[in-house]
């Protein structure tokens, strides 16, 4: 199985292309975590004894592909990041659901890489 073929239907194929090339080997991340750390989704955030803030996306790492998943979400996506970014937007607000959704993407691309298939979007389409 191609690794284009791993990724979410709703990230267009020149899109993938450009991904890919910049993510690489995708064996390099200890977890998907760490590749959305890396592609620069991840909040900041600040932690103080019991006091915890959020602040926005961090925005270091890779543009390109912060932008191909950011705009990917805005297209059709799967069921469950489309409900999720719904109920996000419903309580925080737009924005913070598009970043939010685009972490799950990422999250989900990183797996089909890894893995050569996405077992969260197969259970849900059988």
């Amino acid at each position: 199985m191609g690794a284009s073929s791993s990724c979410p239907a709703s990230i267009p194929p020149w899109r993938r292309c450009w991904s890919l090339a910049e993510i690489g080997d995708v064996h390099r991340f200890a977890s998907a975590d760490r590749m959305c750390s890396w592609a620069g989704l991840p909040p900041r955030h600040y932690e103080s004894d019991t006091v915890v803030r959020r602040g926005h996306v961090t925005e270091q790492g890779s543009k390109l592909v912060r932008w191909a998943v950011v705009e990917a979400i805005q297209r059709k996506t799967a069921l469950k990041i489309t409900e999720d970014r719904i109920r996000i937007e419903a309580r925080r607000g737009q924005d913070i659901a598009k970043i939010a959704a685009a972490r799950k993407l990422l999250t989900l691309v990183y797996y089909g890489l890894r893995d050569g298939e996405i077992r969260a979007l197969a259970r849900q389409a059988a």
